[in-house]
């Protein structure tokens, strides 16, 4: 029996790990992964050290460098108060540089994901764990009661899926759909595991502060975890206002 859960409110891809994200009115869901997701990695020029905003203080103004993809899929950032770069490139790696403090370099996750004329140094890939990311206004309104002073922004948590859902009092639903089968639009997906979460959330962004209160309920009220990671059994385009529902 199908069962209505909300309607998608949001949709995130995320073109450079670790830099803010691209909210985006549709996205194309493939197999392994949003289209535009994750293709681009910034490290330290000095050792090749992929940014670790989670664990290393040295990075957490990396989430304040804006990110997006044009047309022919060339990456562009901007720093605070600036204005679009193209990326990668010596132009985008001085303005980053400057602004962490220590030579810096955005670089493709590997050959398929640079501009043909792009010639210079790729990283690895830290992890792909799942092709989705999904997460719930419940589940945020839910962290909002137990932590009132804190703003639970979907941007501390990355999600490419903000599901638009009525609250459930004293729970973090999706955690509970571990196995399920959802239908987001044309979508086909199934919720694989938790997403245990890390010290990314705490860190500033633009619009909220530094907050280790968010982090600190999650370990205390959810085992650590907020939304869930899916596979996907159908790809397709979604677009914002697709109705999400339970196939099983």
């Amino acid at each position: 029996m199908a069962g209505e859960l909300g309607t998608v409110s949001q949709l995130w891809r995320y073109p450079a790990s670790s830099l803010a994200g691209e909210r985006l009115d549709a996205i194309s869901v493939g197999l392994k992964t949003v289209d535009g997701d994750r293709l681009f990695g910034l490290v330290d020029a000095s050792d090749g050290e992929i940014a670790r905003p989670d664990r290393e203080t040295k990075w957490h103004k990396v989430p304040l460098i804006r990110t997006r993809l044009s047309e022919d899929r060339r990456l562009e950032v901007a720093l605070p108060g600036g204005g679009w770069l193209p990326a990668p490139g010596p132009e985008s790696d001085r303005a980053v540089s400057a602004f962490l403090g220590f030579d810096a370099s955005i670089r493709p996750f590997g050959a398929e994901n640079a501009a043909p004329d792009y010639a210079g140094p790729r990283t690895e890939a830290r992890y792909a764990k799942a092709p989705i990311h999904l997460l719930t206004t419940a589940s945020l309104a839910r962290l909002k009661a137990l932590h009132p002073e804190g703003t639970p922004d979907p941007r501390r948590f990355r999600p490419n899926i903000v599901v638009d859902m009525e609250p459930v009092e004293g729970a973090f639903p999706e955690t509970e759909w571990i196995g399920r089968k959802l239908a987001v639009g044309d979508l086909l997906l199934t919720v694989s595991e938790p997403c245990r979460r890390c010290g990314f959330t705490i860190i500033a962004q633009d619009g909220f502060d530094t907050d280790p209160g968010i982090l600190r309920n999650l370990v205390r009220h959810n085992a650590h975890n907020l939304g869930v990671y899916c596979t996907v059994d159908r790809p397709a385009r979604i677009e914002i206002g697709a109705p999400v529902r339970f196939m099983d």
